[in-house]
C-alpha cells in the first residue's frame, strides 16, 4: 500500500542515520582505541624519563654485571612469555603472581582458585635468583621486564592494616610483640598497635633490609640499574595492567583479578589522610626524607 513520500522519507532518514552511525564508528573505534594506546605509550615515556633524569641526577647507575643481590630475589620470571615481574608488596603483587600462574597455563588455571596464601607460597613461581648468574644476565637482555609501583604513603598504611591490623602468621605472632617491646613500658600490653608506633619501627630500621611489606621499593628493585620496559602504577592499575598483557602476548581471557584478602575498603587518597594527619610532623617528614627516593623516581610529588 502507497504510503506517501513523508512516510518513506522518514523511513530513508532513518535509515540514513543508521548507516552514517556504523560507517562512523567502523572508522573512529580502531582511531580511538590507536588514541588510548597512544596515550599509555607516552605516559611511559615520561614515566622512564623521570625514572633515568633522577637516577643520573643522584648518581645511582652502576655496572650491569653487579645485579643486586635483594632486587633479583624479587624478580618472578615466567618463561611462556618472556616475562618478569617486580614484586612490590601492597602494590597489586598478588594479584600479578596469579596472572603468572595464568600466563604459566595458558589461562587454564583461573584466578578464583589460587589462594593468597598459596600464591605467595608456592614453588612453582621462578625467581631470577633460581637461575645461574650467566643466565640471569640473558633473561635481563631478552625477557619484558615490568615494574608496579604505589604512592609511599598510601602504601605504607595499607602495610599497616594488612599486617598489624588484620595480622596473620609471622606477623600475628612477632611483629605485634616487637614494637611493643621497644616503644611501650608494658611490652605485655594487650592494647593492639597504634599507627604511630608502627611508623616508628618502620623509621628505625635499616631501609634496605626492612620488611619487603614496606621496604622502599627503590630497594626492591634496583630501578636504576634494572631497565624495566614498563614502568606500571597501583593509581592506574586497570590501564597498565591492559597494556603489559597485550604487550607480552598474553592470551585473551587473561585480565587483571580483582581479589581482595579481606572484605573491607582499599586503601585509598582519603583513607591515607586520615592516618598521616594524626602523625606528629617530625614522624611525617622522617618518613619522607627516608622514602625520598621512591616519591622522585615514580614521579609521586
Amino acid at each position: 500500500m502507497w504510503k506517501g513520500p513523508k512516510k518513506l522519507f522518514g523511513y530513508f532518514a532513518i535509515f540514513s542515520l543508521l548507516l552514517g552511525i556504523a560507517v562512523v564508528s567502523l572508522y573512529w573505534l580502531p582511531l580511538i582505541r590507536e588514541s588510548n594506546t597512544y596515550n599509555v605509550i607516552n605516559t611511559q615515556k615520561h614515566r622512564k624519563a623521570v625514572l633515568n633524569s633522577v637516577c643520573l641526577k643522584n648518581n645511582l647507575t652502576r655496572p650491569l654485571k653487579e645485579l643486586d643481590k635483594l632486587a633479583v630475589k624479587q624478580l618472578f620470571v615466567e618463561e611462556n612469555h618472556k616475562f618478569i615481574y617486580c614484586e612490590v608488596p601492597k602494590a597489586g603483587c598478588s594479584n600479578w603472581k596469579r596472572i603468572i600462574f595464568m600466563l604459566k597455563t595458558n589461562g587454564k588455571v583461573q584466578a578464583d582458585y589460587l589462594e593468597h596464601n598459596a600464591i605467595h607460597d608456592s614453588s612453582l613461581l621462578k625467581r631470577l635468583s633460581d637461575y645461574p648468574l650467566n643466565q640471569q644476565h640473558k633473561i635481563l637482555e631478552d625477557y619484558t621486564k615490568v615494574i608496579f609501583t604505589r604512592e609511599p604513603l598510601q602504601r605504607l598504611v595499607s602495610a599497616y592494616r594488612d599486617k598489624v591490623v588484620h595480622p596473620t602468621g609471622y606477623y600475628a605472632s612477632y611483629l605485634p610483640k616487637a614494637i611493643k617491646a621497644k616503644y611501650r613500658k608494658n611490652k605485655n600490653s594487650t592494647d593492639n598497635v597504634r599507627f604511630d608506633e608502627f611508623v616508628r619501627y618502620v623509621i628505625q630500621n635499616n631501609p634496605k633490609t626492612s620488611d619487603v611489606h614496606w621496604r622502599p621499593v627503590y630497594h626492591l628493585c634496583d630501578p636504576c640499574n634494572i631497565d624495566y620496559d614498563i614502568v606500571g602504577k597501583f593509581e592506574t592499575l586497570k590501564q597498565d595492567s591492559d597494556y603489559v598483557l597485550k604487550v607480552i602476548g598474553a592470551p585473551a581471557g587473561i585480565q587483571y583479578p580483582e581479589i581482595k584478602q579481606f572484605n573491607e575498603s582499599r586503601t585509598d587518597t582519603k583513607t591515607t589522610k586520615e592516618y598521616f594527619q594524626k602523625l606528629p610532623l617530625h614522624l611525617i617528614q622522617t618518613f619522607i626524607q627516608i622514602y625520598r627516593l621512591d616519591f622522585d623516581l615514580f614521579d609521586y610529588v
